[in-house]
């Protein structure tokens, strides 16, 4: 009888919690040019083993970015609720992937709990998981949040209008506006990335969407995604500003690179809310993420992408925002390699978000040098709906001709609204029913020859 080969032992050790995340992280491109990467699939199955084993009280103790040196870490640690935190104060990130998948981590209990956790907690529970794992805890976790339409809800999504255009010509973004409207879409935001971040700039553009929204009475937000410091200059010259956007990382060094400080967001949360312009709700500000993003500042910290861009969404909870977006695979190649990673990090995303009780929505998307195509977008955004999502993004074409970027379609969101059963928000369903863009059974079937069309129309020639 021959016997094998003797069998071999291989042993790692991770010495601190910094390695341990990176460690267990599912393979990504960016934390291998990060050199945080775990050398093999042995080793990352190793370090997933030890990370179930770590109580989740570790986590308040043992900072990844120490306290002294990282205004994100001292928000995280002086504004953690410990009672919140104390139905799973007891678990290890093993149990608590276990809790969450059961029958007592209901929508209820998950509210209560989100104050509670840390956003390296639910980093490392999401290491435990597998796809379906995220989705079936991120479909419980409902996040609703208001403005002049209520974003959120159980049975609904909602589509941020995208109407770029390279030049930032009022025809071209009305155009594109009218294209969204008739196809349902504009419902989360009418949301404009200038070509131009000036006070100038930015005015003109909130004119352009206040304009339509008055005279056709849309029950739904604008904004114009300038720099926060712009947002601020022009509120205070009396523009018509909706919601306050900003690029948020999850180091303070990273948010430096974006020219931005806590107080900063605070100023301009406080200035957005006493303008008084929402009717049903005063959520003001409308951030945006992506994995990647503060590695490409070199302002990582040593910390491997998915866990420093769960610690960005504990800047977002800070403010109350009304939508917070991943533009989960704009960045590149480099830090999300193939469609395979992108759809990792989307689901990620939406699921570290929700658990921190985050409104989350995800910019599925790719830049043209990524392995990755529209079929892989297709399974990401039908994930995403199955999960819960928020809301996703509406460009012509799924072709952003300004930003260079392949993201989804008014068309897309119609096919995923279809097949899942999903609605626009209440407000603005009942909007598009007015209009005759949805018909009684709910189907975005537009009537062109209609009054109300034809009113659309007649703003957007007159743009």
């Amino acid at each position: 009888m021959q016997t094998g080969a003797p069998f071999s032992f291989e042993r790692f050790t991770f010495p601190d919690l910094k390695t341990l995340l990176a460690k267990a992280s599912p393979l990504r491109s960016g934390d291998l040019l990060a050199g945080l990467a775990a050398s093999s699939d042995e080793e990352r199955v190793a370090a997933r083993f030890a990370l179930a084993d770590v109580p989740l009280k570790r986590f308040l103790s043992e900072a990844l970015v120490p306290y002294e040196d990282d205004d994100v870490t001292r928000m995280i640690i002086d504004d953690h609720d410990a009672d919140a935190f104390a139905p799973v104060s007891s678990m290890t990130v093993g149990d608590f992937r276990n809790w969450l998948l059961g029958d007592d981590a209901t929508p209820e209990a998950l509210k209560h709990l989100a104050p509670g956790l840390t956003p390296e907690m639910v980093a490392a529970v999401s290491k435990l998981m597998r796809n379906q794992d995220l989705i079936a805890v991120a479909k419980k976790c409902h996040v609703v949040t208001a403005f002049r339409n209520t974003i959120g809800l159980p049975g609904h999504l909602s589509v941020r209008l995208q109407p770029n255009h390279p030049t930032d010509d009022p025809a071209g973004v009305a155009a594109s506006i009218l294209d969204g409207l008739m196809h349902g879409s504009g419902d989360a935001v009418i949301g404009i990335n200038p070509a131009t971040d000036s006070p100038e700039a930015m005015i003109e553009l909130l004119k352009l969407i206040d304009e339509v929204r008055e005279r056709i009475d849309i029950p739904t937000q604008s904004c114009v995604l300038a720099h926060v410091t712009t947002a601020i200059d022009v509120m205070a010259r009396n523009a018509p500003v909706d919601l306050v956007f900003q690029s948020i990382a999850g180091t303070q060094k990273a948010n430096e690179s974006f020219g931005i400080t806590q107080a900063m967001l605070a100023e301009a949360e406080d200035a957005a809310k006493g303008l008084k312009r929402g009717t049903v709700g005063n959520n003001v500000m409308y951030f945006e993420t992506g994995q990647g993003a503060a590695l490409s500042a070199d302002a990582h910290e040593g910390i491997d992408q998915q866990t420093v861009e769960a610690r960005a969404y504990a800047v977002a909870r800070k403010y109350s925002p009304l939508l917070v977006n991943t533009v989960v695979g704009f960045i590149g190649p480099e830090y999300l390699f193939d469609g395979k990673q992108i759809t990792r990090a989307g689901l990620e995303d939406h699921f570290c978000g929700k658990l921190l009780g985050v409104p989350m929505g995800c910019d599925v998307c790719y830049t043209n040098h990524a392995e990755a195509d529209q079929d892989d977008m297709d399974n990401l955004l039908t994930l995403l709906g199955v999960a819960g999502c928020n809301f996703v993004i509406g460009v012509p074409g799924a072709d952003d001709i300004m930003l260079n970027y392949q993201s989804t379609s008014f068309h897309d969101a119609m096919y995923l609204r279809s097949v899942l059963g999903l609605q626009p928000a209440p407000e603005f369903a009942a909007w598009l029913r007015k209009m005759e863009i949805l018909d009684q059974h709910g189907r975005t079937r537009p009537q062109l020859d209609g009054q109300a069309a034809q009113n659309l129309l007649a703003w957007s020639g007159a743009a």
